[in-house]
């Protein structure tokens, strides 16, 4: 049996109706997603798992600077004592090898004024034989006796303190070998220990620390625009002279194929980098990127904002003015501190011919009336910011016309309060009503004149 057809269209049954009403954007709820950069700028990444550590030893010198201090100064003191020990052991070796620990012995014991004064036949089995030549041979450092001595004097020629009690002489070629190669080791380690020191305290990031930077990002109209502001500045006189900045949005997104990107860059447009021009970072100057069609934020509604995963990273880049390095500042902003209709309040001001910078206020806002909806939205129907425009205007002249009334009350309450103590100081100067009493006939009744 064939079902009867419908008398009703089918476009305007309820299936079509319903395919064809527009659909409210369904919200869920916003996972707490680990942030990529800081708020104080360090990235929040760890690497594990890296096979070919020795890629980190092909560059010591970086990869000591990027040490914590601990781990340096360790390095440091381990690194000279090292070389100094080894060396102590190499003069060591030559003054044992050469006789000149037995020679120092013998002398010794010729300075002992007992054994000077004493006259034996037979020598003693613990007592030793002087033989002429091995007393008047030269020794090839002077005063190294034992290990301990030989240690002392790899100090002295290493640091070049040069005491003066111990020296080398020059009647021994081995000698002078190893003070050759322990001056040049010596160098070395100087060069790159004193070098990575240096590195470590005029470290670019050490400059950033004096940039800063507003702590939420605000969405509101600026030019019959929706924009993206942000507030930067630099505490320091010296200017950061080149400065740029550049604004990243991070999400993570699923391509049409199926990958899953869980750190997708995306770069953003701000006014500077559409100038070409580097910042004059004098005063605090806020940062503005305007909403358009190339903005990852253009589909993106207030209420869509606070769902959502993204983070816009914020990476200020200049050359230090005193020192000629390049710094970089870098800081995040997620969902959560970007606040919608909301505006910078203005901190800088003139006072007696100075221009003087409020920081107290570098991150305060003001809720100003901003459209809710996206920037998409706003560009297909540009009567939603008029009206929202037209709705501010007469909140706003409400508000002057409260003021106006209160303030006119005010005035009059004053003025009233004024002309009634005036009232209550002269009522004391006002005449008295006097009243004058006529008898009538028949004396009954009484007349008043005043």
């Amino acid at each position: 049996m064939l079902a009867r057809k419908s008398i009703i269209p089918e476009e305007f049954g309820v299936p079509g109706l319903a395919s064809r009403m527009p659909r409210k954007p369904v919200f869920r709820d916003r996972v707490n997603k680990a942030r990529f950069i800081a708020k104080n700028g360090s990235c929040n990444l760890a690497h594990k798992n890296i096979r070919e550590q020795g890629r980190f030893l092909q560059d010591v010198f970086t990869t000591l600077v990027d040490l914590k201090w601990r781990f340096t100064l360790v390095i440091f003191t381990t690194t000279f004592v090292s070389s100094w020990l080894l060396f102590a052991m190499s003069w060591w070796l030559v003054a044992f090898a050469h006789g000149d620990l037995g020679q120092e012995r013998e002398r010794e014991l010729d300075l002992d004024p007992e054994r000077h004064n004493r006259t034996q036949c037979v020598p003693r089995d613990n007592e030793l034989v002087l033989d002429p030549e091995q007393h008047n041979r030269t020794q090839c450092v002077t005063g190294v006796k034992s290990f301990t001595s030989a240690f002392l004097f790899s100090i002295e020629v290493q640091v070049t303190i040069g005491f003066g009690g111990r020296m080398i002489t020059e009647h021994c070629p081995t000698a002078i070998t190893v003070l050759i190669m322990q001056n040049i080791i010596g160098l070395i380690i100087n060069a790159v220990m004193l070098g990575c020191i240096f590195m470590k305290t005029a470290q670019s990031n050490r400059r950033a620390e004096t940039l800063i930077f507003s702590r939420h990002a605000v969405i509101a109209v600026r030019n019959n625009c929706l924009c993206f502001m942000i507030r930067i500045g630099d505490l320091r006189k010296s200017m950061i002279i080149g400065a740029t900045v550049r604004l990243q949005v991070v999400r993570k997104t699923t391509t049409p194929e199926g990958e899953v990107i869980p750190i997708h860059q995306i770069d953003v447009q701000t006014e500077t980098a559409l100038a070409s021009n580097s910042l004059f970072l004098l005063a605090p100057l806020i940062i503005c990127h305007i909403i358009d069609k190339n903005s990852p934020l253009y589909d993106l509604s207030a209420m869509e904002l606070q769902c959502s995963d993204l983070e816009v990273i914020v990476i200020l880049e200049g050359v230090v003015e005193t020192t000629g390095i390049t710094t970089q500042a870098r800081t995040s902003y997620v969902s959560d501190e970007i606040q919608w209709g909301h505006r910078f309040v203005p901190i800088v001001t003139e006072e007696e011919g100075v221009y003087s910078v409020d920081y107290s206020k570098f991150g305060n806002t003001v809720k100003v009336t901003t459209p809710r909806c996206s920037a998409r939205e706003l560009d297909e129907k540009p009567s939603i910011l008029i009206q929202t425009l037209q709705k501010s205007e007469l909140s706003h002249q409400n508000s002057l016309r409260k003021r106006n009334s209160m303030r006119r009350n005010n005035s009059m309450r004053k003025n009233a309060g004024g002309s009634g103590g005036l009232r209550r100081n002269n009522s004391g100067l006002l005449t008295p009503k006097v009243q004058f009493f006529t008898p009538t006939e028949g004396g009954q009744n009484l007349n008043a004149v005043t």
